[in-house]
């Protein structure tokens, strides 16, 4: 038995359990809610007029876990089992409570008391599994003097402030009031939480959030390497709390909580209210041994804290009421926080999937997939982007770009300059003036408004790639048979810049080769400069590669192995991936004409498509493509100064494709009976699978497309 002075001169007598941990080593921490970072004194006026008499110091803090190193097993000695040497791996002990076991109490009634429950949450600062002389039943409380509850309170208040989500902060809570303050805790929370200023709507319900209390463990040991017989389990103080709490209005819980102020669970208004929080079947303890503490945020009262302890342990006194005060307002301030944080990042999550496309599209000759990563869970809007624009003659746009910063103006002016390029690209620009145009669009944004960009385009029909530079990390071409090599392209300044001219280059673009476009995210890091990234890159391209052998990797799984390159931890910048698998178009699936804009072109473009139907064996759809060729045909002829173009593609379709040098348009309208033409629009309307006209910089294609009979591919 050990004699320890309380605060108030009286004479308080505490037995103290030997615990079933070994002792600690020298300079290890026995119990503490975190790390006491020195003595913090009075400045409330509250906790100012605590008593301040010296009493004990507290032991040093315990250094923390390092993530995944496993804690002390309580009851091995107790049980007879093989116990390790000091600095031995010791077996992970879980830690009781968490939602699920929360849920699951409360579910079962009390039944399955005593039951561990892993922490899904994180790693805190380890506890002892039993009362030590710090912190359990021997010494009753955070401190009874006013110095160890001021510094009780800092590293409390500290530890619950450095949460961001609802989880870390309520855990926050528990972990720092267990076992120091209490030897158990409920923490209910509002269901839903309002947000902001939004008044809710209906019945005001509080769901259990979180509980926690000491490990299920043996006390009356004075020896460690006791028997097992001589054990005695701790009581569960919350195996029958209540899930879910609806607050009768004028009840007794709605008064307590209208009351703000934490009171005792023998005072009048708590005793009446405790049994809607803990359960029917849960005696209230006796005495000053409850805390009824309500959450109240910046503007109502957000949910309710129940603090309790043992019957063997000393009780609560008044200045108590005082610490439960502040960890409930600065948990209710916190929980405030991560609600707005959790709004913040829904909007944000929301704005970057608008800017990204939900799917990318599957034009012929080319396969694509991509990946994007935000930055951080911090910071989850970012302004890299990615882009697949089909362009006519089956040839495809790839873009990648990245805008520099991680807010809410990245995200949106990546998001007009991806709308930019997407115009751009609609008007079939060559990629070296699309970025002088996303240059010149960057800097009526702002002079400080820079991004990086590369955009390609593909043709599959003539297996070549145009690639134009802005700042951007080179692209990567992975091989049919393994061999990755960086693409040598002009880097170029980056576009927001202005006054420099963009140099595009014209690679081949052979069959079963992938092309790897990403932003600098992937490659850079604060441990690793861009070109060793790339390097990095490359060399898993190579590895995984060898794991098909001759035939090249699958797109999406290869996407998910590059990733596979980031390290653990928070990311320092988004990513974009971009991957795109070139198949082409075989030259025999593809026939093309140049025209002179004659009287008689009409009939010559028929006889032409009609050898290469016959060609390809698509007889049956001679006279439809033979009609629908002679309408579009003529209606280029008419206007047009240069030659026509006249181009047949097979591939999943068949595919008609007619240009002209006239940038006009055409638009279907509905004839009249009197009209000489205006028709063939129609008929191309009625007959054809999908059809279209797009601008280009020297004039415009009309095309059309019908579906192959079904023996014919």
């Amino acid at each position: 038995m050990t004699e320890h002075p309380n605060s108030h001169g009286r004479q308080r007598t505490a037995q103290v359990r030997q615990s079933a941990v070994p002792a600690p080593e020298p300079g290890r921490a026995r119990a503490v809610a975190d790390e006491p970072e020195g003595t913090r004194r009075a400045e409330s006026p509250a906790l100012g007029r605590l008593p301040g008499h010296d009493g004990p110091e507290p032991a040093p803090p315990r250094p923390a876990r390092e993530p995944g190193a496993p804690a002390a097993a309580p009851r091995a000695r107790a049980r007879g089992e093989a116990h390790p040497e000091p600095g031995a791996p010791r077996p992970a002990v879980p830690r009781p409570g968490g939602p699920e076991a929360a849920r699951g109490a409360a579910a079962q009634g009390g039944t399955d008391r005593g039951t561990a429950v892993p922490d899904i949450v994180g790693d805190g600062p380890e506890r002892p599994a039993s009362g030590g002389a710090d912190g359990g039943a021997g010494k009753g409380h955070a401190g009874t003097t006013g110095g160890e509850r001021l510094r009780f309170v800092g590293a409390a208040t500290r530890r619950i402030a450095r949460g961001i989500d609802l989880d870390e902060i309520v855990l926050g809570l528990c972990r720092a009031t267990v076992p120091t303050f209490a030897d158990a805790i409920l923490v209910y929370l509002r269901d839903p939480l309002p947000v902001g200023d939004e008044r809710p709507v209906g019945p005001v319900v509080l769901r259990l959030r979180r509980t926690d209390q000491l490990p299920e463990h043996v006390r009356g040991l004075e020896d460690p390497d006791a028997p097992q017989d001589r054990a005695e389990p701790v009581p569960d103080l919350a195996g029958g709390a209540a899930e879910r709490c609806e607050v009768r209005i004028g009840g007794p819980l709605a008064e307590v909580l209208r009351g703000v102020r934490p009171v005792f669970g023998d005072s009048s208004a708590a005793r009446a209210a405790l049994p809607e929080l803990l359960g029917d079947e849960q005696d209230v303890p006796d005495r000053h041994r409850t805390i009824l503490a309500p959450l109240r945020g910046r503007r109502r009262v957000i949910g309710a804290a129940v603090f309790i302890r043992r019957a063997d342990r000393a009780a609560f006194e008044g200045d108590d009421l005082l610490v439960a005060a502040q960890l409930a307002t600065h948990t209710a301030l916190g929980v405030d926080k991560a609600v707005l944080y959790g709004r913040e990042v829904y909007i944000a999550d929301e704005l970057q999937r608008t800017m990204l496309p939900d799917s990318l599209p599957q034009p012929t000759g080319v396969r694509l997939a991509s990946r994007y990563l935000p930055a951080a869970e911090t910071a989850r809007v970012g302004g890299d982007w990615y882009d697949a624009i089909p362009l006519p003659g089956n040839r495809v746009a790839l873009v990648v770009g990245d805008v520099m910063g991680h807010s809410m103006t990245s995200a949106a002016i990546m998001g007009q300059l991806r709308t930019t390029a997407q115009t751009l690209a609609g008007l079939d620009l060559p990629p070296a003036e699309v970025l002088h145009h996303l240059d010149e669009q960057a800097q009526r944004l702002g002079s400080d408004r820079m991004a990086t960009c590369l955009y390609a385009v593909y043709d599959p029909v003539a297996h070549r790639i145009v690639i134009a530079n802005a700042g951007h990390p080179p692209p990567i071409l992975l091989h049919r048979g393994g061999r990755a090599e960086v693409l040598r392209v002009p880097p170029g300044a980056p576009i927001g810049v202005g006054g420099v001219d963009f140099e595009a280059v014209e690679l081949d673009a052979p069959a079963g080769a992938t092309l790897l476009l990403y932003t600098d995210g992937l490659v850079e890091s604060r441990i690793r400069d861009v070109w060793t990234g790339i390097e990095q890159l490359r060399e898993r391209l190579i590895d995984t590669a060898r794991l098909t052998g001759p035939n090249p990797p699958p797109l999406e799984p290869l996407c998910d192995e590059v990733l596979g390159m980031l390290g653990p931890g928070d990311r320092d910048d988004d990513i974009a991936l971009l991957a795109a698998r070139f198949e082409g178009i075989a030259p025999s699936d593809v026939a093309y004409w140049f025209l002179d804009p004659r009287p008689q072109t009409a009939g010559q473009a028929r006889r032409l498509a009609r050898r290469a139907l016959t060609r390809w064996g698509l007889e049956e759809l001679t006279d439809s493509v033979e009609l629908l060729v002679s309408e579009v045909v003529t209606n280029a002829v008419r206007y047009a100064e240069r030659p026509v173009t006249l181009r047949l593609l097979r591939t999943d379709v068949l595919r008609c494709e007619v240009g002209d040098d006239v940038p006009q348009l055409p638009r279907l309208r509905q004839a009249r009976p009197s009209d000489e033409g205006g028709r063939g629009l129609y008929l191309v309307n009625r007959l054809a699978r999908r059809w279209g006209a797009t601008r280009l910089s020297t004039g415009k294609v009309v095309w059309f497309e019908l579906a192959l009979p079904g023996h014919a591919r």
